[in-house]
């Protein structure tokens, strides 16, 4: 299967700095080649759509890039079908995959990323390419159609993960929520993405990046913990 996807827990780095953490990987993925990206702000929703195309075009600019919203087209499908590039920011996944929905962009999305467009996603952008939506932390907000996703990858991915469990907090940790989700999926493989940590996956071959671990979580094996370098092309297995 043809790939080309840039996966990111976050859009900014430890200091809050917006994307800067990840412009060298941004600019491996797009090379010389693209010119102009369009951008799917559709996950913001206490931010105006236009603002927050305002505020990712500033780090792409920086890199050579035009970022262009969909939210300025007339036609949000054909904008897919003509991109250079697709990017997908972060905000609530149940917002961005119910707009994707009713607005009859999921297939286009998907038809032309596995045409080898590159994709880059974070926080719910990461999410989304998942089979479903179903790890993400976020509140449900908006009821979509179904939980079911893009689909680029036969894994989940859990964004922001994070092994913190605040002192007297009763609650369940991310773990154990996400030990409780490959509990009734037993089929599927969950890939936690730390702060500060990335997917690049070409066609077959996935690579982990940033300093943190990501812990993979699977129905009947131990948690085991995977750091960049590691060989994690498993996960890509259907």
């Amino acid at each position: 299967m043809t790939r080309r996807l840039l996966l990111l827990s976050s859009s900014r780095d430890a200091n809050g700095v917006y994307l800067l953490h990840s412009s060298s990987a941004i600019r491996s993925l797009l090379g010389e080649s693209v010119r102009h990206v369009l951008f799917i702000p559709y996950a913001g929703v206490t931010i105006a759509h236009d603002a927050y195309a305002e505020r990712a075009a500033v780090p792409f600019a920086k890199l050579g890039y035009d970022l262009q919203s969909i939210g300025d087209a007339s036609n949000p499908a054909d904008a897919v079908e003509s991109a250079e590039a697709i990017v997908v920011g972060g905000g609530n996944t149940f917002q961005l995959l119910a707009t994707l929905q009713d607005r009859k962009l999921l297939e286009v999305i998907r038809t032309r990323v596995r045409a080898g467009v590159p994709y880059i996603g974070w926080s719910a952008g990461a999410v989304i390419t998942a089979p479903t939506i179903g790890t993400t932390n976020d509140m449900p907000i908006v009821e979509p159609e179904s939980l079911r996703a893009l689909g680029l990858i036969p894994f989940q991915i859990n964004a922001h993960y994070t092994d913190q469990h605040p002192p007297g907090h009763q609650g369940e940790t991310r773990a154990e929520r996400l030990e409780e989700y490959v509990a009734v999926n037993r089929t599927t493989r969950v890939l936690g993405l730390r702060e500060g940590c990335s997917l690049r996956i070409f066609d077959d071959a996935i690579a982990l990046n940033g300093v943190g671990t990501a812990p993979v979580f699977q129905y009947g094996a131990s948690r085991a913990e995977y750091s960049a370098g590691d060989d994690i092309s498993f996960l890509l297995a259907a």
